[in-house]
């Protein structure tokens, strides 16, 4: 993480986004503020930050297909902020990409806990050293998912074809997990905790959005999962050959 880590604040209300910008300021955070899409793909042009701070409801242009345009040429983190109580606009932006959201009026501290929470996951690097290659070069550590391959090491899914498929921080984390612990059952609350994604105000089926978003990356019949499977009552496994156990 960058010592001084740049967060684009995107909201219709200046009001609010000046507010939101000074506070992260003044909490060490470099702030660019954005009235809408357009402006953020200006800023986008011209700098890679490091996290977006994203408003849902906005008149020329919703969050929502923000976060779809994003995630399709971004890795770049997400928080989406939602000024309705709606369960509906949070599991849309989950699966869309988005890396948490926080309903508003949001508390200010806690914004601040959420985007360290989502920085730390980012830039997180994958426990252990990568092992040297024959040439001396270091080789990226790579685990089979169904249809494709997840480097640990650069976070990124490939297919057999050499194809990149977008990750967002949320799914590799998890899948991070599921590599660690093959064939080994882990409940919601067992997933949060190894892919620090732990949220206190989280619903409880937030961790299924993610799983089901996954899947579709990876399994050959997303309808009929064979590599991560759920287990009734239990929580989820990974088969690494497809098989159960």
């Amino acid at each position: 993480m960058t010592q001084n880590p740049h967060i684009v604040v995107v909201d219709d209300e200046a009001s609010t986004r000046e507010m939101v910008g000074e506070y992260l300021g003044a909490h060490g955070f470099q702030v660019s503020q954005c009235d809408g899409g357009a402006a953020l793909r200006e800023v986008l042009k011209k700098a890679s930050p490091d996290l977006i701070v994203l408003d849902l409801n906005m008149p020329e242009e919703d969050g929502l297909s923000i976060v779809r345009d994003l995630k399709q040429t971004s890795r770049v983190p997400v928080i989406m902020l939602t000024a309705t109580a709606s369960a509906i606009d949070r599991v849309v932006g989950l699966e869309l990409g988005a890396d948490d959201y926080l309903a508003k009026p949001c508390e200010l501290r806690e914004l601040v806990a959420r985007i360290r929470s989502v920085l730390r996951r980012s830039q997180a690097a994958p426990a252990g050293a990568p092992a040297a290659a024959a040439d001396g070069k270091q080789a990226s550590r790579t685990v089979r998912f169904g249809t494709k391959w997840l480097d640990l090491d650069a976070h990124i899914l490939r297919d057999d074809d050499g194809n990149e498929h977008p990750l967002t921080t949320s799914e590799f984390t998890l899948l991070k997990a599921f590599a660690d612990n093959p064939k080994r059952v882990l409940s919601r609350e067992r997933l949060l905790d190894l892919a620090n994604a732990r949220d206190p105000e989280a619903f409880d089926r937030a961790i299924d959005v993610r799983i089901t978003r996954i899947r579709r990356k990876i399994e050959p019949d997303p309808d009929h999962p064979s590599i991560i499977r759920t287990v009734r009552g239990a929580g989820y496994v990974f088969s690494p050959d497809g098989k159960e156990r």
